[in-house]
C-alpha cells in the first residue's frame, strides 16, 4: 500500500503524554477516584497519554447517564433520524480515517497499512447499520382464533447496553458494539481494554461531533476487574455484549 501521508507526522500530532478524560453523559470527566493509568505504545513502551482508571462509581454514573438518555431525548428519535445520525458518523469516520488508523496503530501495535485497510470494513458496518435502522420491522400474523383477528409483533430497543471490547482493533471493535445499539434505539456504555483505550475516546469525540445526544454513547476507561466487572454485573444494564 502506498501512503499519501506521513504516519510519523500524524502520530506526533496525536498524543503527547497528556491526560485524556473519559466520556460520560456528554461530558469529558476524570475518574471519580482521581486515579489514572498510562496508555503505552506497545512498539516502544512510550507513554502516549494517561487516561482515567474508572471504577464501579464511574460505571454507575455512565449507566445512569445512558438510562436517562434512553428514556429521554433518544427515545424520541425516529428510525430515520437514527439512520441520519449513523450516516453522519460514517461521514466523519471517512474524513478522519487517517487519524483513526494512526491512533489504532499507536494504541495496539498493528502496522499502519493494516489499520488503514480496515476502512471499508468499518465504514461499511456504519452504513449497513444505518440502513438497518429503518429496515427492522415486526410481523403481522394470521390468527387461528375465529373472527377477523390479526396478531402482530413489534421490535423494541432493549435499553442500556454494556459493551466490553479487547485490545485488538479498537476502532472496529467499538463500531461492532456501538452501531447496532444506535440503530435499534439503545444507549451504550463502552468499556475498552486498559491496553487500548485511546482510540475509543477518539471515537467518542466523533460521536459527539456527529450530534449523538448526551448519554447515548459513554466510554469508561479502566481495568477489567474494576470497571469491566461492575458493568457486567450492573442491575440497570439490559444487555451485555463482550468480545474477549
Amino acid at each position: 500500500m502506498t501512503l499519501n501521508f506521513d504516519p510519523r507526522a500524524k502520530a506526533t500530532a496525536l498524543y503527547h503524554g497528556e491526560f485524556r478524560p473519559m466520556f460520560v453523559g456528554g461530558k469529558w470527566v476524570p475518574a471519580q477516584s482521581g486515579q489514572e493509568m498510562q496508555a503505552l505504545n506497545p512498539a516502544t513502551g512510550e507513554v502516549l497519554a494517561t487516561v482515567p482508571r474508572g471504577s464501579a462509581a464511574d460505571i454507575d454514573a455512565a449507566v445512569a447517564a445512558a438510562r436517562t438518555a434512553f428514556e429521554g431525548p433518544w427515545s424520541k428519535f425516529s428510525p430515520y433520524e437514527r439512520q441520519c445520525v449513523l450516516l453522519r458518523i460514517a461521514d466523519l469516520f471517512e474524513t478522519h480515517w487517517e487519524e483513526l488508523s494512526v491512533s489504532d496503530t499507536l494504541d495496539m501495535g498493528l502496522p499502519i497499512t493494516r489499520t488503514l485497510a480496515n476502512r471499508r470494513r468499518v465504514i461499511g458496518m456504519l452504513r449497513f447499520y444505518a440502513g438497518m435502522a429503518t429496515a427492522l420491522h415486526g410481523e403481522s400474523i394470521d390468527n387461528s382464533i375465529p373472527g377477523e383477528i390479526v396478531s402482530f409483533t413489534r421490535r423494541e430497543p432493549v435499553g442500556v447496553v454494556g459493551a466490553i471490547i479487547p485490545w485488538n482493533a479498537p476502532t472496529a471493535a467499538s463500531i461492532w458494539k456501538i452501531a447496532p445499539a444506535l440503530a435499534t434505539g439503545c444507549t451504550i456504555v463502552l468499556k475498552p481494554s486498559e491496553d487500548a483505550s485511546l482510540t475509543p475516546l477518539l471515537i467518542a469525540r466523533l460521536m459527539q461531533e456527529a450530534g449523538v445526544p448526551d448519554g447515548v454513547v459513554n466510554v469508561v476507561t479502566g481495568t477489567g476487574t474494576e470497571a469491566g466487572a461492575r458493568l457486567a454485573e450492573h442491575p440497570d444494564a439490559n444487555k451485555i455484549v463482550f468480545t474477549g
